[in-house]
């Protein structure tokens, strides 16, 4: 999964960026579960280092929303809920249609290279192996949009595509996609944004974003009545 901070690619990750990128990861795969009290010695022991850069790293998730302050009482990770994965549906599908059209109206070759790159190792990548593939399934998503010239509207679209992203494997192998063709609906968006064709790309993309979106609500909205 790309869950990466921004780094100099020639330097080390410092010790709160490990920490960052390990706790940022089991928020989001699900091995730390919503709500879930998050006590800084449990931690070190997992992460085999000190309380500062775990504090420090906690911090910064909770910029993210994967991680919540508790007054004078530490740390948990964020709760989920059916009317929090649709807030989160909403704001990526209004978001992401205006990066899509900015990134379209500024697509040039190296961008539709970036993109098609990336669409051919998705695509050959076994879905069995879960986080790998969903590590080439953001980059396939963020290259759709990274044409966009606006780094604040990039950031918040990275943003909700994890928040999103969690939700998809908390519910797991609960999910149906049988009645779907997963990989032609990529094919089909990449094949509209490669012609520029922004308004169809933008109604394919929503679609995908929608159609799995029902899927995720049905599941959690069923699992909060029982």
């Amino acid at each position: 999964m790309a869950i990466q901070m921004q780094m100099d690619a020639s330097q080390e990750p410092s010790s709160t960026q490990r920490a960052y990128l390990a706790i940022r990861r089991m928020i989001l795969v699900g091995e730390l579960a919503p709500g879930e009290k998050l006590k800084i010695e449990k931690l070190r022991q997992i992460l085999d280092m000190g309380g500062s850069p775990i504090r420090e790293a906690l911090t910064l998730l909770v910029s993210d929303l994967l991680v919540e302050r508790l007054d004078q009482r530490g740390f948990r990770t964020s709760d989920v809920s059916p009317s929090n994965f649709a807030e989160i549906l909403n704001l990526r599908c209004h978001l992401e249609e205006m990066a899509l059209r900015e990134s379209l109206a500024n697509a040039d070759h190296a961008w539709e290279d970036r993109l098609v790159i990336s669409h051919h190792r998705m695509m050959r990548e076994p879905r069995t192996n879960v986080e790998r593939f969903e590590e080439l399934h953001k980059a396939f998503h963020m290259n759709l949009l990274n044409g966009c010239h606006s780094p604040v509207l990039l950031k918040f679209c990275n943003q909700l595509y994890d928040l999103n992203i969690r939700y998809r494997y908390l519910a797991g192998q609960a999910l149906n996609y049988s009645a779907r063709d997963i990989g032609k609906e990529h094919s089909n968006i990449m094949n509209a944004a490669v012609d520029r064709n922004t308004d169809l790309a933008c109604k394919l993309l929503l679609d995908h974003y929608r159609n799995t979106g029902a899927f995720l609500e049905k599941h959690f909205s069923v699992e909060a009545a029982e």
